[in-house]
């Protein structure tokens, strides 16, 4: 039988809506929002993708998913992918909405 501390995690999850600076075709979307992916794909720890506004040319969602111990560590990880998605400088964050499911 798993002990008490063992069985503790908690599953984040982050949903950003994004206005895409500069966009003027479902093209040109489908650039950036890889680009802004594959750079947090590349520097975090979690599972993103495309979630929301598919047909919206300068509008973007996308989510992301982390496990971890605590919830301290998944919001501090949170807060560091919107500082580096407003550093890349293709998009500004105009809604975020997380949750965190404590197990």
């Amino acid at each position: 039988m798993l002990s008490q501390e063992s069985q503790k995690m908690v599953v984040g999850v982050l949903r950003l809506e994004l206005y895409l600076y500069g966009v003027h075709s479902l093209k040109e979307k489908r650039s950036v929002v890889k680009k802004i992916l594959g750079r947090c794909r590349v520097r975090f720890p979690v599972s993103c993708a495309e979630t929301g506004h598919h047909d919206v040319w300068q509008s973007a969602e996308i989510s992301f998913a982390v496990v971890e111990r605590d919830e301290p560590r998944a919001h501090t990880l949170f807060t560091r992918i919107q500082e580096e998605i407003d550093h890349i400088g293709l998009s500004e964050t105009s809604g975020s909405f997380s949750e965190f499911l404590h197990y």
